[in-house]
């Protein structure tokens, strides 16, 4: 747990005869099937591929139909960066961070964990455990068919976690968090179903959907290594669906990719599931989470830098969404520390074909998915509402919870901010309203149109599940209901739960940006006073205050100058002068 890996790979099975079952998630690494052992480093394999090496089967078939495209030359698996080393070390509690291991067996296990979870017992009067298809460092997978009650009969994927693996307090909180999470959010029609838990003195046991129908990995494969934009669209429709549901309830997953998307039978319609919550966590809104974890292709800049939230997840899939339309990774080195540099500093090749065939809404899709500040890019809901996906789903659009962030920080604004994201927001094209209409509806106006803030408390509580309160968005959202302030119409809803950052990093940013600055000097600009100004910002007079507030006021009559009125937009704070 933990670490930030490509996903190691086990022997490639005929996937006729042995259908795809939700993958081991709990394991950084895998054992290796052949010798029984498990290497003191995982025997890293670049994701989306699987394995091509020597030591593979002969009797292969992924690494022979891989298309010419993804390997444009041969290379070894990427080794752990340093700096994961030093996160397991620290995880782990190894002194030399360069000597770092992941522990095998006991070796780190620290006497009178409570390894008792409170699941249902008696697993074997339940189920009979079948074939093993999935083994891993803390556990493995199984088929199996259940013996009595509702599921009698029925197949089922079982994942089994001895408990002598689970050797430090975090392995046992990950288990239990998982089984939480997936308990909490099973019933949407693109996640995983989860049937129950069970334990005894040696295992727990996760008792799952079986699905059928192969990794979205392997399908991307068996179509020559990319899909045609109409195809994509679809499965883009179904990854965002219940990406955008995790999000709302709190929840982010941390290890999206190709993999981890089961398809339910081998059909060519079949519908998608997301699998493998082992590295999910909770996180509010105004949160952070700070450990890494992931697979290296897919790991957002900001994991890196060690604070992010859900748009982690928006990024990963933007690289799935590169993957699908031209079948090679955006981003890609030999070693792990090359792909983390690249990651960080390189830019998606958009000029090499087939880019150059594809729509310029597509572009900007992805685009907006795999820019590198995270609050430029699109949330979940959003991009289900981008012009690309226009008419590509038949459910409402989810309940954003970025809104909910915005909102609240419009209402403790100052009277002139107000003023000028009002203006911004008259700028706002029709599929831009469109998401803010969907969001404003759900809301639940009024007769006359108004909202209230009662009215976001009340919209969450519909579809709040026990997710939601452990990752304590119910608490955000109680604050934000808590907030004295009139009622909104839908023309200053838009103005306050529009996305500043996500306008900046569109296509159109500085025409938006100019015509809301037209609209702000006939309506709402007014000459000011430098400390009037700090003022209104909330700042104690100081000498750099008023230094770097100079700029914003024109010398000529003494309005806010363009500039003024585009930080003005962003929001200011004590701290952002203390950088200046």
């Amino acid at each position: 747990m933990g670490l930030c890996h490509g996903k190691p790979n086990e022997p490639p099975k005929n996937l006729s005869e042995n259908p795809i079952i939700p993958a081991e998630s709990n394991d950084p690494t895998l054992n290796n099937p052949s010798t029984g052992k498990t290497p003191k480093f995982p025997f890293y394999s670049p994701s989306p591929l699987h394995s091509a090496f020597k030591n593979s089967p002969a009797n292969s078939s992924s690494a022979l139909s891989t298309p010419l495209r993804f390997f444009k030359r041969p290379f070894p698996p990427p080794s752990p960066a340093k700096h994961i080393k030093a996160l397991l070390a620290r995880r782990h509690g190894s002194v030399k961070p360069n000597e770092a291991t992941i522990p095998e067996g006991s070796e780190c296990e620290i006497i009178g964990l409570d390894k008792n979870f409170g699941f249902s017992k008696n697993f074997v009067s339940h189920y009979e455990l079948g074939e093993e298809v999935g083994r891993g460092h803390f556990g493995y997978t199984c088929y199996a068919k259940g013996k009595k009650g509702s599921m009698k009969g029925q197949d089922v994927a079982v994942k089994v976690i001895p408990k002598s693996k689970m050797t430090t307090a975090i392995a046992i909180e990950d288990v239990r968090r998982e089984v939480k999470i997936l308990q909490a959010l099973t019933g949407h029609k693109n996640l995983v179903q989860f049937y129950d838990a069970y334990e005894d003195e040696d295992n727990v046991y996760a008792v799952m959907e079986l699905c059928k129908g192969g990794e979205l990995l392997d399908r991307i494969l068996s179509r020559g290594g990319k899909y045609s934009e109409e195809d994509a669209k679809i499965i883009m429709v179904q990854i965002l669906s219940v990406v955008a549901y995790c999000h709302l309830q709190g929840v982010v997953h941390r290890d999206l990719k190709p993999e981890n998307f089961l398809f339910v039978t081998k059909d060519e319609h079949s519908s998608l599931k997301a699998i493998d919550f082992g590295l999910s966590d909770y996180v509010k809104p105004d949160e952070r989470l700070n450990d890494i974890v992931g697979s290296a292709y897919y790991v957002a800049p900001e994991v890196l830098h060690r604070s992010y939230g859900t748009e982690a997840d928006m990024w990963s899939i933007g690289v799935i969404a590169y993957i699908l339309l031209c079948g090679s990774r955006p981003f890609w080195s030999r070693t792990e520390s090359g792909i983390f540099r690249a990651v960080i500093k390189a830019d998606p090749n958009f000029e090499e074909a087939p880019w150059p065939t594809l729509s310029l809404e597509a572009i900007d899709f992805v685009k907006q998915l795999l820019n590198k500040d995270y609050r430029k890019r699109l949330t979940a809901a959003q991009a289900l509402c981008h012009p690309w996906l226009t008419g590509h789903h038949e459910e409402k659009i989810p309940m954003d919870m970025i809104t909910y962030k915005f909102v609240k920080a419009y209402i403790c604004s100052t009277s002139l901010r107000k003023t000028a994201l009002g203006a911004l927001a008259r700028t706002l094209t029709v599929p831009q309203l469109a998401y803010l209409r969907d969001q404003f509806a759900m809301l639940g106006p009024n007769k006359s149109g108004f909202v209230s803030l009662q009215n976001f408390k009340t919209a969450m509580a519909k579809i709040s599940t026990d997710a939601m309160k452990e990752s304590r968005v119910v608490d955000y959202v109680n604050v934000v209901s808590s907030l004295q302030y009139r009622k909104l119409d839908f023309e200053e809803y838009c103005a306050a739960a529009i996305s500043v950052h996500q306008l900046e990093g569109s296509e159109g940013w500085e025409q938006h940006a100019r015509n809301a600055y037209e609209l702000f000097e006939k309506n709402g600009n007014r000459p000011i006073m430098i400390e009037e100004l700090a003022s209104e910002l909330g700042l104690s007079p100081s000498v750099p205050v008023h230094v770097v507030l100079q700029d914003w006021i024109r010398h000529s009559d003494g309005k806010l100058s363009f500039l003024g009125f585009v930080r003005l937009l962003h929001g200011v704070s004590a701290r952002t002068f203390q950088k200046a």
